[in-house]
């Protein structure tokens, strides 16, 4: 029997990959660009890569709506990236910015930031608003992919 593969998209490059299940937690790097699939960090979503990273993407992904004025979306930052660095390879994590992304921020009805959202094959599958710290955001996101 064929092992099963997932899809990861390239933090970098925004290009798909192909990787066998057992192998995720190796890392690996990108077949296009050759950087690495999982860096540890939040991915940074625009109206150009979106689509890849939550569509395409057989992760679930953890987007963070956010806006450099807002005092609670910089505070939760650095919990984030803690975040981040703790579910890779299982659960991508991303930000957008709604200044920059405003028509993304409509597209989904942000109405207060920070928002999280945590999408699978491109469809919404939870939803929270607020600040949380590194902890409070793991169980979340575990309790919710």
């Amino acid at each position: 029997m064929a092992a099963s593969t997932r899809i990861i998209v390239c933090p970098h490059c925004a290009a798909a990959n192909r990787v066998p299940e057992e192998r995720l937690s190796d890392g690996g790097n990108c077949g296009k660009c050759k950087s690495a699939l999982f860096t540890g960090h939040p991915v940074e979503l625009t109206t150009a890569n979106f689509g890849a990273h939550v569509e395409r993407s057989e992760l679930p992904v953890v987007v963070d709506f956010w806006a450099p004025w807002c005092g609670p979306c910089r505070a939760m930052a650095p919990a984030f990236e803690q975040a981040a660095t703790r579910l890779e390879p299982h659960v991508r994590l991303a930000k957008l910015n709604t200044e920059e992304e405003q028509a993304l921020a409509a597209r989904f009805g942000i109405r207060s930031i920070p928002t999280l959202i945590v999408f699978e094959h491109g469809r919404e599958i939870a939803r929270q608003s607020g600040a949380m710290d590194a902890g409070s955001l793991v169980r979340w996101i575990q309790s919710v992919t």
